[in-house]
């Protein structure tokens, strides 16, 4: 107790002693960010199921999902149904032109709230920071052994919506 008390001190003075230009700057919010739900809203340009275009039913929402153990899941929706695709968040690396890229393992499909079903895949989602204040596109294409699944979404650049 003694030990985190000092350390606790010591921080905490030494912060006072840094000089104003030296003080940690606010962190930028980063997407996906920390566990819980971001809700984009823009236009779904794309949304395909093997040779099933659902792009005329998509809703020009989507919602990306942070679970506390690191998974990420963009989900689109089309007449009630929904279509997640799902990766291992630490697994993002930078990609062209400012944008993430997001390995999947997974698409999760459901009906509502409720993702019910899982297809192991391989592919990527590339997205870009929509907390820039600019447009952007969420882009995700998956293989699975029998199956195809394309996502293709553009913000207007607008801020997003979170909850919990």
């Amino acid at each position: 107790m003694k030990l985190s008390a000092l350390a606790a001190a010591a921080i905490f003075s030494a912060a006072f002693a840094l000089p104003a230009s030296a003080a940690p700057a606010v962190p930028v919010e980063t997407f996906p960010g920390a566990p819980g739900v971001i809700t984009l809203s823009g236009k779904c340009a794309k949304l395909v199921v093997a040779k099933f275009d659902a792009t005329k039913g998509c809703k020009n929402e989507l919602a990306s999902v942070t679970l506390v153990n690191g998974l990420v899941t963009f989900i689109f929706t089309s007449d009630g149904k929904a279509l997640g695709f799902q990766g291992d968040g630490g697994g993002i690396k930078p990609a062209s032109n400012g944008n993430a890229r997001l390995p999947l393992s997974l698409v999760t499909t459901g009906v509502g709230n409720k993702m019910t079903g899982e297809v192991k895949v391989a592919g990527f989602c590339t997205f870009g920071n929509p907390y820039a204040g600019k447009p952007i596109a969420i882009e995700c294409t998956a293989e699975s052994k029998d199956s195809s699944f394309t996502g293709s979404f553009r913000t207007g650049g607008k801020l997003v919506k979170k909850g919990k």
